[in-house]
């Protein structure tokens, strides 16, 4: 069996020019390991992490899919592995009473990797910038950012915004005076890593920072290799790589050498459920019939069985998600719920969902059906999406499962199921989801129809507390305050299934720091604390 894995997968490899030897045996395999350097370590990702716009924070390097702490930059604050805020840059922050101005001390011995050294006016500036360019975070509630000093900035709020040092963590500061139109091929940065090549489509290679003006990295050099789970699993087996990613559907799969390593993660998958009733705007539909019943939404969420669901699709190694921030400090476990499938049919039942006589419930000359989507190529979420559509049948639901691609999957969205992913290190991701957006569609939210408005308050009040720790309890609430939310005894306007881990396989000797919880995307977050890790 392993020599078939071997020969299907070794051909992409080697395309990429990465394998020596795929396939060579044991002892070739041995030689190399011992051979290796020390102080350097090879990492596998998927093909999709590779930053199509350089690394540019202006361009999403650190922040979206990928959520990271840039390796190349320094950021002004870092999150804990409980996921608290602690100070990197900043040697202090404060904000003012009516939450509207943020002013941050920074270290006055930091050096760029030209020998510069970095100032507020380079924080300013590239919070200017991605105000200005940014494609991926948000940056509506950023005004402007001044240096007041060498050592002072200040930011000016939009509005009041107290998870402010969530976007700090992930900002990774620039160099005013080496900045250009082409800096994200090119990187200059004051972080533990400098990036000392790039090849596209292929490889990118860091080496340490000798001016880090923090702890000196342990790990000197480090090769990321992009690559698919196939391709990544023929290096690891010929030896060629120390740490590579890898699938649920590889994770039985023995090769020497190397342990199975397991994140876990706040990489979420769910589907979305239209909750309005169907109406047109500007050639959208927004809404459905079926799921716009709260019942029908109330049953869904209890009649499927996470742990099948972990077990079979997943092959154990995931955990069962209730909302889109489980594990977090911010998550409310009113959002957790018991798998009762008499309970949901029930539910259906009293709604007046009544059995046809081919075993599919009708109401009104209207059928318990959707369709659900997933995207096109995407394995795990086609088989969530069709484990889902087996469950719900034995609930008398008929669902048909639909791969799209994503030019399309964000309108039919507002009015058909799909199958997402989501999952970050701040509270906005609910914000994001759940919060109605006045000036977009029909006043509802953003990907699916949904709106409350004692949610919202919620959310809104929880941005304007004066502490982060303030926060936290109001964006609970706006979960569930014990009368009204996003859970089960609520609107619940989304079905969440599992929390994804990552997967790699590690070569033995290599002891991988510990890791906090992972974001959505398997790609950098396993080396945010790379300059930590050690060989045995």
């Amino acid at each position: 069996m392993r020599k078939r894995v071997i020969s299907i997968v070794c051909a992409a490899a080697l395309t990429a020019g990465l394998l020596a030897g795929c396939g060579q045996g044991t002892e070739n395999k041995e030689k190399k390991a011992a051979e290796a350097d020390r102080d350097s370590v090879v990492v596998t990702m998927p093909t999709t992490s590779e930053p199509e716009e350089g690394f540019d924070p202006a361009y999403g390097w650190g922040a979206g899919e990928h959520v990271h702490e840039p390796l190349i930059q320094s950021t002004l604050t870092v999150t804990t592995k409980d996921l608290k805020i602690e100070n990197d840059l900043a040697t202090d922050y404060q904000v003012s009473e009516d939450g509207l101005t943020w002013t941050v001390t920074i270290r006055d011995d930091v050096k760029f990797t030209d020998g510069e050294t970095l100032t507020a006016e380079d924080v300013a500036f590239t919070y200017n910038n991605c105000k200005e360019k940014s494609s991926v975070n948000d940056f509506t509630m950023l005004e402007k950012a001044s240096a007041l000093d060498d050592t002072t900035v200040e930011f000016q709020m939009t509005k009041p915004f107290s998870i402010w040092p969530y976007t700090m963590a992930i900002v990774g500061i620039v160099p005013e005076h080496a900045y250009n139109e082409n800096y994200g091929q090119n990187p200059i940065g004051s972080g533990r890593y400098i990036m000392k090549q790039w090849d596209r489509g292929q490889q990118v290679i860091f080496e340490a920072n000798p001016d880090y003006y923090g702890e000196a990295p342990k790990m000197k050099k480090v090769t990321v290799l992009f690559m698919e789970e196939d391709a990544a699993l023929a290096a690891a087996m010929a030896g060629e790589v120390d740490v590579a990613h890898t699938a649920a559907s590889y994770s039985e799969q023995a090769v020497d050498g190397y342990e199975l390593f397991a994140v876990q993660t706040v990489d979420n998958r769910g589907f979305n459920l239209p909750a309005s009733d169907p109406q047109e705007k500007d050639g959208i539909t927004y809404g459905n019939v079926f799921t716009s019943d709260i019942n029908v939404r109330r049953a869904i969420n209890i009649g499927i069985d996470r742990d099948e669901m972990i077990e079979n699709v997943l092959n154990g190694h995931g955990t069962k998600a209730f909302s889109v921030c489980d594990k977090m400090p911010w998550y409310n476990s009113a959002c957790e719920v018991e798998y009762d499938p008499d309970g949901a049919k029930k539910l259906l039942e009293d709604a007046g969902w009544k059995e046809g006589k081919d075993g599919i419930r009708e109401k009104d000359g209207e059928r318990a059906a959707f369709t659900l989507m997933f995207s096109s190529g995407d394995s795990v979420r086609q088989a969530l999406a069709e484990d889902t559509a087996n469950q719900l049948k034995e609930l008398g639901i008929e669902v048909t499962t639909e791969g799209v691609g994503w030019d399309v999957a964000y309108d039919r969205a507002q009015s058909e199921p799909l199958v997402w992913g989501w999952g970050a290190h701040t509270p906005m991701e609910l914000y994001n989801i759940y919060h109605t957006l006045s000036d977009t569609g029909i006043g509802q939210a953003e990907y699916s129809p949904y709106a409350n408005e004692t949610v919202d308050k919620y959310m809104d009040e929880a941005q304007e507390t004066a502490t982060l720790e303030e926060s936290y309890e109001l964006w609970q609430k706006a979960q569930w305050d014990g009368a009204t939310g996003i859970t089960q005894e609520g609107d619940i306007p989304w079905i969440w299934l599992c929390n994804v881990d990552h997967l790699y396989f590690v070569r033995d000797g290599l002891q991988v720091a510990e890791q906090k919880i992972h974001p959505h995307g398997h790609g950098w977050s396993i080396i945010n604390n790379v300059d930590q890790w050690s060989w045995e």
